[in-house]
């Protein structure tokens, strides 16, 4: 059934059919922590594409409002200030309240126009009012960073 040139020790484990139950322990731990470090590299790699994203930001006009109802002129752009069509803006509160949540989707000019209701606190003399983005589905755009805050000033 074997070659008989072959010494005693390698004709043994070819006709041992137990697998991994006859391996010495050494050998399966180094094939368990191979395999756990291979999935981990492989990970890794698959993640390479999405470090290939635009970060988005938003330049709102005007950038600076008084209390009350205001019409915002939100642009959404990339990395290199062209704009971009289908995003989410959402304006939220930050240190001066905003009435409801305020939202709308970017145009083919990249622009999102809203209408906000912001007022400031008591004994609150300016505030800011944050603008959040939703990049468009299926894109490769990511929004991380903070964006241009609008600031609330008392007239």
């Amino acid at each position: 059934m074997f070659d008989e040139s072959l010494p005693a020790e390698l004709r043994r484990f070819a006709a041992d059919d137990r697998a991994i139950e006859g391996l010495p322990i050494r050998l399966v731990v180094a094939l368990v922590v191979g395999v756990a470090t291979m999935s981990v590299m492989l990970n890794m790699l698959s993640g390479v594409q999405g470090l290939a994203v635009t970060e988005l930001d938003v330049k709102p006009s005007p950038d600076v409002v008084t209390p009350g109802e205001r019409e915002l002129s939100l642009l959404v752009v990339d990395a290199d200030g062209d704009p971009v069509e289908g995003a989410t803006v959402v304006v939220t509160d930050g240190t001066a309240d905003v009435e409801g949540v305020p939202n709308a989707k970017s145009g083919a000019d990249g622009t999102a126009t809203v209408t906000v209701s912001a007022s400031l606190r008591p004994n609150q003399e300016d505030g800011t009012i944050a603008v959040d983005v939703k990049p468009p589905a299926g894109s490769q755009f990511v929004d991380r960073r903070s964006n241009t805050e609008i600031l609330v000033i008392e007239e």
